[in-house]
C-alpha cells in the first residue's frame, strides 16, 4: 500500500523530544493520515470524571505538579499511560478499516499497548509498526521546551519527569523487542527510524547515516 514497510505506525516517546515533527513528516512522506493521540486523550478526559474512571483523572487535584517529587509524577504518569492503552487499540483498529496509510504518535502510546496493535494488525492481514524515540538528557528537553512554549519560563522539573519516563519508555519497549531510537541528531532521525523499522524501499531506509 505505500512505499514504507508499514500501514500504520505507532511513534511513542516522552513529552518535548520531537515526535511530532518527524511523524508529520513521515505521514506527508507516506501520503498518510497523523493522528495526534494527545487529542484523543483530551477527549477522553473530558468525556469522563475522577468518580467513574479515576485512572484517568490522577492529576485532577494536583494544583503545582512540581510541587511533588519527579518519582511521584512519573508513578502517575505511567499509571495515566496504562489505563488509556484500550483507547490506543480503539485508534489503531479505526485505523485499520481505512486504506491509507497512518501516522499515531503521543505521550501515552505504551509498548504494552504498541505490542497488541502490532498483533491485532497482522491478524487483519495489516503492517502495523512501531517506535520509540528516547532522549535521556532534561537539559535538552528544557531547552526544547523553552524553544516551544517560551512563555512559561525554564521547566526542569517537568523535563526531568520527561527524561526519566523516556528511559521507561525505552526499557519496556525493549522487553517486547520494540525498536527505540535515539532523537538526536535531529537531521537523520526520520532515516534511522526507517531504518530501525527496516523499511526496504522507503527511500529514509535506503540512507546511509553516519554515526548511526
Amino acid at each position: 500500500m505505500t512505499g514504507t514497510s508499514w500501514d500504520i505506525l505507532l511513534i511513542g516517546g516522552a513529552s518535548g523530544i520531537g515526535k511530532s515533527r518527524v511523524a508529520a513528516q513521515l505521514a506527508a512522506e507516506a501520503k498518510g493520515f497523523m493522528v495526534e493521540f494527545d487529542d484523543v486523550v483530551s477527549a477522553v478526559e473530558a468525556m469522563t470524571t475522577a468518580e467513574h474512571h479515576p485512572a484517568l483523572h490522577h492529576f485532577d487535584d494536583i494544583p503545582d505538579v512540581a510541587q511533588l517529587a519527579v518519582e511521584q509524577v512519573l508513578d502517575l504518569q505511567i499509571a495515566t499511560a496504562r489505563a488509556l492503552e484500550p483507547a490506543v487499540l480503539g485508534v489503531v483498529r479505526n485505523r485499520l478499516t481505512v486504506d491509507v496509510p497512518a501516522v499515531i504518535e503521543g505521550d501515552y502510546l505504551t509498548p504494552a499497548a504498541a505490542a497488541a496493535a502490532i498483533h491485532e494488525g497482522r491478524a487483519a492481514g495489516r503492517r502495523v509498526q512501531a517506535v520509540f524515540l528516547h532522549e535521556g538528557d532534561a537539559d535538552r528537553i528544557a531547552a526544547n521546551y523553552a524553544c516551544r512554549e517560551p512563555d512559561s519560563g525554564v521547566q526542569r522539573h517537568r523535563a526531568r519527569v520527561s527524561a526519566e519516563y523516556s528511559r521507561w519508555l525505552g526499557d519496556q519497549a525493549r522487553l517486547r523487542a520494540l525498536p527505540v531510537v535515539a532523537c538526536r541528531p535531529w537531521g537523520t532521525l526520520a532515516a534511522r527510524i526507517g531504518r530501525a523499522l527496516g523499511a526496504e524501499g522507503n527511500r529514509y531506509g535506503l540512507l546511509e547515516v553516519p554515526g548511526a
